[in-house]
């Protein structure tokens, strides 16, 4: 416990000062040329060279190039995305004369590298440019993933490399399409693919949107494509339960959106392992919020980029909140998203090794932080996210909460998240002045979540552990008023689904029945309001 503190003390410091960032100003050098070379491009070539700082072996890394009028610079042969180009260390930057400015990167466990240079007419310069670690997490135990990336299988392994992942699902297909189909593409035969040791990606991962609910699919060997990708027929709910039913255990299925209009009757009929509490519309540079898929939400009591991932995180709680526990979990949405591949990401606490298997088992068992900045890492009375703490009936139960905590955003709280509600917001300066938070108290079923949010004005850039359980008399909490929430959820959705045809609309209502009943049934346990 006391070693956590002074690791908390040290490292959010340091952290701090991040955010100013590494500032680096490469001038380009040119060169004398004869009258007789004036044939050759005006062009001017830089050579960066990226390397690890410590062991000095080539990094691949990812970059922001910005040219006249702020605009992102392809390079031709890397793979580009939106804003930013990844490469494998090494990158030849032919480019008109001008001033650009860049920033390297290579996820939020290594220190940005930020600068600018100008390119003259016939330059031609090498640079180096080493990058420094912050921390290394997989040597604390946490192994990062992105569960949803949509770029160019050729290109995953390389994207994963960059910003230094350790797992990803690649996404080939989409409701009733295949990306991959016809393409005369090298892609390896099994789904999984490993490479450099610890890094491990899965392909022909898919996913579906129908009628305003998105969800991903893992451990498929091969597209599970559904046709009519607009309509209510065929039910998605019955489509995923009959998958679930052929694939076993191995199928496993992540809501994109803790909102999506299907949510309660997929969680109703047990089709869900877990829940995206960061998704591809928390971006890096903005939130990109679309209102038009699934529950509307209050835009008074969620306004802004701020309140739409409040209320993603507040139905999250909610599910929490009525016994169901299902890990948080985080996508870039690379590909469909502007963001980079790992922008957001879940760490997942691995004892030893890394080992693929291991990882989505203790995905499973919740024992995760999902992120898109700052990097926590938190223990309760010495336990990980996932645990569940037994009271003594008549007694009362105190946890104490040790953290880590590295960040290179400024943060002002650290919220503790109680039954659903913020049970405490602590100043984070306060934290590091006593470098301990304050206790827990239970004396009744319940759980909890950390969660840091970070200064950032123009999107939502956070930390936040997955849910700790306490339970009294071996009975989990379960919420009245969240339970009637989702209860009352199911019948306004049911309202929605309006065939022409009587078979189809009674196959397609027949699950919303089933939810309809399995809420009904959660409200009746209640044991808390």
């Amino acid at each position: 416990m006391i070693g956590g503190v002074v690791n908390a003390l040290c490292e959010a410091t340091v952290g701090l000062r991040l955010r100013v960032g590494v500032k680096m100003v490469l001038a380009a050098i040119v060169a004398t040329l004869a009258t007789a070379e004036a044939s050759y491009s005006a062009d001017g070539k830089l050579l960066l060279n990226v390397f690890d700082a410590k062991t000095h072996e080539p990094l691949a890394c990812r970059m922001h190039l910005l040219g006249q009028g702020k605009r992102p610079k392809k390079i031709e042969t890397f793979p580009f995305w939106s804003d930013h180009v990844v490469f494998p260390g090494k990158i030849q930057l032919n480019l008109p004369a001008g001033f650009y400015t860049f920033e390297i990167e290579r996820g939020p466990e290594y220190y940005n590298v930020m600068g600018n240079f100008t390119i003259e007419r016939f330059a031609d310069d090498t640079k180096d440019v080493a990058m420094r670690r912050v921390v290394d997490m997989s040597q604390e135990g946490w192994w990062s993933g992105d569960l949803y990336v949509r770029r160019p299988a050729r290109d995953v392994e390389l994207l994963v490399s960059a910003d230094d992942l350790h797992v990803a699902q690649a996404v080939t297909w989409w409701n009733d399409k295949n990306d991959l189909s016809g393409k005369n593409l090298k892609l390896p035969k099994n789904r999984l693919v490993t490479f450099d040791r610890n890094r491990a990606y899965e392909l022909y991962c898919g996913g579906f949107t129908r009628a305003g609910t998105e969800v991903l699919c893992f451990h498929t060997q091969v597209p599970l494509l559904l046709q009519g990708q607009a309509g209510e027929f065929p039910s998605l709910v019955k489509h995923l339960a009959t998958l679930r039913k052929q694939e076993n255990s191995e199928l496993w299925i992540d809501a994109t959106a803790s909102y999506g209009w299907d949510l309660p009757v997929l969680a109703a009929n047990g089709l869900l392992d877990s829940v995206e509490v960061a998704n591809g519309h928390f971006g890096r540079k903005a939130m990109q919020i679309d209102s038009k898929v699934g529950k509307p939400f209050d835009s008074g009591q969620y306004a802004g980029g701020s309140g739409y991932a409040r209320w993603t995180h507040d139905v999250y709680f909610k599910l929490l909140d009525c016994g169901l526990r299902l890990p948080p979990t985080a996508g870039s949405g690379s590909g469909i998203s502007p963001n980079p591949v790992g922008y957001n990401r879940v760490y997942v606490h691995l004892d030893g090794s890394f080992d693929y298997n291991k990882w989505w088992k203790n995905l499973k068992a919740g024992q995760v932080v999902v992120t898109n900045g700052p990097l926590m890492r938190a223990t309760v009375d010495g336990e990980l996210p996932g645990h569940t703490f037994h009271g003594e009936e008549g007694k009362e139960l105190n946890l104490q909460i040790g953290m880590t905590l590295t960040t290179r955003d400024p943060i002002s709280y650290l919220d503790i998240i109680q039954d659903g509600r913020v049970h405490e917001s602590i100043r984070f300066d306060q934290y590091v002045k006593d470098g301990k938070l304050p206790p827990l108290k239970f004396t009744k079923s319940g759980w909890f979540i950390l969660r840091a949010v970070a200064d950032i004005s123009d999107t939502y850039r956070f930390a936040m552990t997955g849910p700790f359980y306490v339970e009294f008399g071996e009975k989990p909490r379960i919420g009245k008023k969240s339970a009637q929430f989702f209860l009352d959820w199911v019948y306004e959705r049911a309202k929605q689904i309006q065939l022409n045809d009587p078979t189809q609309q009674a196959e397609v209502m027949e699950w919303h029945r089933k939810a309809r009943d399995y809420w009904k049934d959660i409200v009746e346990k209640a044991n808390a309001e």
